[in-house]
């Protein structure tokens, strides 16, 4: 029978890349686990690892060992959440990544939710873009994610994560210089010739802002590049440039900039939460959810 400690790092290993990631993640030493992973391969009679240049990949039948590996924590994952259910009280650690605008709209409300219900759970929060938090949830460094979708533009969904609806945040133009219009494409036109502060090449919100302005019949002027919405806020602000901004970027704060909502279902960004298959019937993350539904709810127009 194959030892699932061994498992567990050929699976490490497949989503963290390198065995200087493995160790690092897990507090070992790169040798120690290329000792259990040797062990490994002599347990399963047949090489695991071949090496690319300075790197090591998986075989195919390591794959295969790892879609086993999966199913296995899957099941572990169950049995985890059934001795939990059947405890009185919530405790031990949960673990939440989530991008900033969700984070400071949503996630100190559900803290407060989550604190009143369950004093005895203890909560970590990190915030991190969702491009580095669904692999990390992937690699068992958190528990749940707060993730989004942009409209038109697709996700990866990894089969090893269950999602459910949070909320849809509609999507805004901010800039002086904007004159309420019914046609926000025709508002998006006028401010073409503007510099354009939009989140960094690579993410989803990127990809989204480019393929709006796009369809709008021109190639933005990117000058300024952050995933901080309150650096694009304050330079739309100050008329350095134009921002696509989520209503949640400025919830709770007095607005002084003209912005104007991009209409339809087809404008608004959708927001979930997202955790390991296997675990979304655990009592914490039915909690957890269930706080950061409440908390939705307690947004204020």
């Amino acid at each position: 029978m194959f030892d699932l400690h061994r498992l567990r790092l050929l699976r490490e290993l497949k989503h963290r890349g390198t065995l200087a990631a493995v160790a690092a993640a897990l507090s070992y030493s790169p040798s120690t686990i290329s000792q259990q992973l040797s062990l490994l391969e002599s347990e399963a009679g047949i090489p695991l690892l071949e090496h690319v240049g300075r790197r090591v990949r998986l075989t195919a039948q390591a794959e295969i060992l790892v879609a086993h590996t999966e199913a296995v924590l899957e099941r572990l994952e169950q049995a985890e959440a059934d001795i939990a259910t059947s405890l009185t009280d919530l405790t031990g650690t949960l673990r939440i990544a989530s991008f900033q605008s969700a984070a400071l709209a949503l996630v100190p409300n559900a803290l407060n939710l989550l604190h009143r219900a369950h004093p005895l759970l203890r909560v970590q929060f990190t915030q991190m873009e969702r491009e580095s938090a669904v692999p990390a949830l992937l690699a068992r460094d958190f528990d749940l994610v707060i993730d989004v979708e942009y409209p038109g533009i697709p996700s990866p969904r990894p089969a090893e994560v269950e999602q459910e609806d949070l909320c849809d945040d509609t999507l805004h133009v901010a800039h002086p210089d904007i004159v309420d219009t019914a046609d926000p494409t025709e508002t998006l036109r006028k401010l073409a010739g503007q510099p354009w502060i939009m989140e960094p090449e690579g993410t989803i919100a990127r990809r989204w802002s480019m393929a709006l302005c796009r369809e709008a019949g021109f190639e933005p002027d990117v000058r300024y590049e952050s995933t901080d919405h309150f650096l694009h806020l304050r330079l739309a602000e100050q008329g350095h440039a134009a921002a696509l901004l989520p209503g949640l970027a400025w919830h709770g704060r007095r607005l002084t900039v003209p912005v104007q909502p991009l209409l339809g279902v087809h404008h608004r960004r959708r927001l979930l939460t997202a955790v390991r298959r296997g675990s979304g019937r655990h009592p914490t993350i039915k909690a957890a959810r269930q706080a950061l539904l409440q908390a939705v709810d307690q947004l204020v127009p």
